[in-house]
């Protein structure tokens, strides 16, 4: 996104709707530890989708998040 990355749009919109559910998908290498002391799931909330990804599991990740 060329003004903002999606974590900070995250931030943006949690503060106008706390009932959001987040997902995030990135192609690039994450050590999920330092991703959570970042963004701590009460804080951004959602999963984090390594691509690239399975169709199946993405749907699977994605109904286990909207749970």
């Amino acid at each position: 996104m060329p003004i903002m990355n999606g974590f900070e749009l995250c931030e943006k919109i949690l503060p106008l709707d706390i009932n959001v559910r987040v997902c995030f998908m990135s192609a690039r290498e994450i050590n999920q530890v330092a991703f959570r002391e970042l963004y701590p799931l009460r804080t951004i909330g959602g999963c984090f989708i390594q691509k690239p990804v399975e169709i199946g599991h993405f749907i699977r990740q994605l109904i286990a998040e909207l749970g």
